[in-house]
């Protein structure tokens, strides 16, 4: 990539986390109808900081990984049926910050001090197994493709499950709640699994057509999210 590309990248990808937190903190504050929310607060420490690291050592040491993150979301997936499915992981993901900011609101649920920062501790642990993911697989598009030259990556966190990517994602997602201090949010997180695992499902179906040895990968390596679990 020459220098202005990069100088670009470097500004769409600030641009597009200042976006996202900008999302999370206004579906937080806005329901909660208040910033006394320090729950919130060090969530979005944790959460933005952890971003920025993956993004900066990332832009650094592998831009086209970043390049390939850039574009996500519903409109940015080509096939429909991931399209929708994309549609519905992004609203139950807002939809997680918004009860939990009610809940602050209206107190419908309590969460030990102690508990919150725990949770706030396994969001950085899954966002720690996502880094781990992009420094072992290069063409970890945030859309479902098969890019050139791509193979088959089975080591690192793909040696335990397939889908080491969405097992860290589903982690901080789970833990998000707590860390917010919402018992009353946790149940949201089941639709979203279930978005999850009907997106994972489609995108093997793909890479076994497409993928070389994508099918083989799969007989060796047999669960998908949870080691002896699923």
């Amino acid at each position: 990539m020459s220098g202005g590309q990069v100088d670009r990248l470097w500004m769409k990808s600030f641009a597009g986390a200042a976006f996202l937190m900008l999302v999370i903190m206004a579906a937080l504050f806005g329901s909660a109808m208040t910033f006394r929310y320090w729950q919130a607060w060090v969530y979005c420490v944790v959460f933005l900081g952890a971003v920025l690291l993956v993004t900066v050592h990332f832009l650094r040491k592998n831009p086209q990984l970043v390049q390939r993150r850039i574009s996500v979301g519903p409109i940015s997936e080509r096939r429909r049926r991931q399209k929708v499915l994309q549609a519905l992981a992004s609203a139950l993901f807002v939809g997680i910050y918004v009860v939990s900011g009610l809940d602050r609101r209206f107190g419908w649920s309590r969460v030990p001090v102690e508990a919150a920062l725990f949770g706030d501790a396994l969001v950085a642990v899954g966002f720690a197994i996502v880094f781990l993911v992009f420094r072992e697989n290069s063409h970890a598009s945030a859309t479902i493709e098969v890019s050139a030259g791509q193979r088959v990556i089975s080591t690192g966190p793909y040696r335990h499950v397939r889908h080491p990517m969405y097992a860290g994602a589903l982690l901080l997602l789970a833990a998000t709640p707590v860390a917010l201090g919402s018992l009353f949010t946790v149940p949201l997180v089941l639709p979203f699994l279930c978005v999850l695992v009907l997106r994972l499902r489609d995108e093997e179906r793909m890479l076994c057509l497409e993928l070389p040895g994508y099918a083989e990968y799969c007989r060796e390596v047999r669960f998908r999210l949870i080691p002896r679990v699923y």
